[in-house]
């Protein structure tokens, strides 16, 4: 299901950043596709907004969460590299 785009300055600014330092962090070459979006969580007890990063590298994909919106998404919040292996994605909807 498709939901409405925000269509924001600032987040697209914030979230081209976001992109920026997973490429710099897990070394992803210009080929490699990277998905960072804002999201509103389904499930209570979840902030109101949350940044998803997907990463595609070689056939792995990999995922993880920061629970902020992506305007206020540091640097300092991305697993750090030699976590690589931990973020594989499976295909499970675990969270």
């Amino acid at each position: 299901m498709f939901r409405p785009v925000r269509r924001v300055a600032v987040n697209i600014v914030s979230l081209e950043r976001v992109d920026g330092w997973v490429r710099a962090r897990f070394g992803l070459l210009s080929r490699d596709l990277v998905l960072v979006s804002e999201d509103r969580p389904r499930l209570p007890g979840f902030p109101a907004l949350q940044t998803t990063v997907l990463f595609w590298s070689g056939s792995a994909r990999y995922r993880f969460v920061v629970f902020t919106p992506v305007a206020q998404v540091a640097e300092a919040d991305l697993p750090l590299a030699w976590l690589l292996p931990s973020l594989i994605d499976d295909g499970a909807d675990c969270c």
